[in-house]
């Protein structure tokens, strides 16, 4: 168990699909002044197009620009670039960034990006992960969804999703769609890449506009009892195997029972659960614990100092491929005929 440590530094993973507009509102955040003292990683310099007259300095692997962002290409293993890059941070050969931002290939799953995030012990003394922002433009979201499960996965472990091209393109179906696959990712619509920055990032647990957690914001479960069904409808849309939902425990709880329980969900299937985010009341500490995992891997629990109201329920968030509550539901046998009573919206 650890506790929160408010000075890391936030990381964003920027994610989508080919010809969702990734690249473009890339392109537009690195010339925002709202961007500045940011790092950006990305997987070539290239394929973001950056304009040299917004170029203070380069040199093989790294691009200073006048708005303060700092580019830094992936040379292998992302580790091996993060490590490189907080020891140059170190020794000011680069300027001291205060946030990271991620991007992702337009064919890739974002889960291994969030595994190394939460799990590597050097980046998580280092870095806190503060949100996925991923792209999905009007005109191609619908096929793209219907055709490419990566796609699926993309906009299913999204903390924001960025609407893009509805200048082309009604947006109305496809946000509906996207509300269904995940209902508590906040969608905004961004116009030739142009986004006002404080709409994507600082989403995670710690609120910097407040200084202070904020786990209500960063869980939105009441995103989840809207009413919708959220069902299978039609097996051959990749989409209609996502299950999102909420479940909510009642009593406090012994950690080592919640501990099993997760690891046989991460055994036996960790594959299908996209996301997971939760807080729990835990018979052995004071505070609440926040967990927060992405298919096999989980941070490290963080217990932290208060519950963010009088509500003392653990909830949990569940984004899942082919688990539907009632699989949780019977995982937790256990627990309920010990009298635990069990909720899910």
């Amino acid at each position: 168990m650890t506790t929160t440590t408010h000075d890391l530094l936030p990381v964003s993973v920027i994610t989508g699909f080919l010809g969702s507009g990734k690249t473009t509102l890339l392109n537009r955040l690195l010339q925002n002044p709202g961007m500045a003292n940011t790092a950006v990683v990305v997987n070539e310099f290239g394929e973001i197009g950056i304009d040299h007259a917004l170029v203070e300095s380069s040199s093989d692997d790294v691009v200073l620009m006048n708005s303060g962002c700092l580019c830094c290409s992936i040379r292998g293993d992302l580790v091996d670039t993060l490590r490189n890059l907080l020891v140059r941070r170190a020794k000011g050969e680069v300027p001291a960034f205060e946030r990271l931002v991620i991007e992702t290939t337009g064919l890739a799953d974002p889960a291994p990006i969030l595994h190394t995030l939460i799990s590597d012990m050097y980046l998580t003394a280092n870095f806190r992960l503060d949100g996925v922002i991923t792209t999905i433009d009007a005109v191609n979201g619908n096929a793209t969804l219907d055709n490419h499960f990566e796609s699926v996965k993309q906009a299913a472990v999204a903390d924001r999703l960025v609407i893009t091209k509805t200048d082309e393109q009604s947006a109305e179906e496809l946000c509906n769609r996207l509300h269904h696959l995940n209902p508590s990712a906040a969608q905004h619509i961004a116009v030739m890449g142009e986004i006002d920055p404080a709409l994507l990032f600082g989403v995670g647990l710690y609120n910097p506009d407040t200084k202070t957690l904020d786990v209500q914001r960063w869980l939105r479960e009441e995103a989840y009892d809207d009413g919708h069904d959220h069902h299978h409808h039609d097996v051959n849309r990749h989409d209609d195997h996502i299950r999102a939902y909420c479940m909510y425990l009642d009593d406090e709880l012994p950690w080592d029972r919640l501990a099993t329980w997760l690891d046989l969900m991460t055994v036996y299937r960790g594959a299908d659960l996209l996301r997971v985010k939760g807080i729990l009341n835990v018979a052995e500490t004071d505070g609440p614990v926040v967990i927060h995992g992405v298919q096999h891997m989980f941070h490290p629990p963080v217990e932290i100092p208060e519950w963010p109201s009088d509500d003392r329920r653990s909830r949990l968030v569940f984004i899942t491929k082919d688990i539907g509550p009632d699989v949780v539901r019977s995982m937790l046998d256990n627990l309920i005929e010990n009298g635990v009573k069990v909720q899910i919206s």
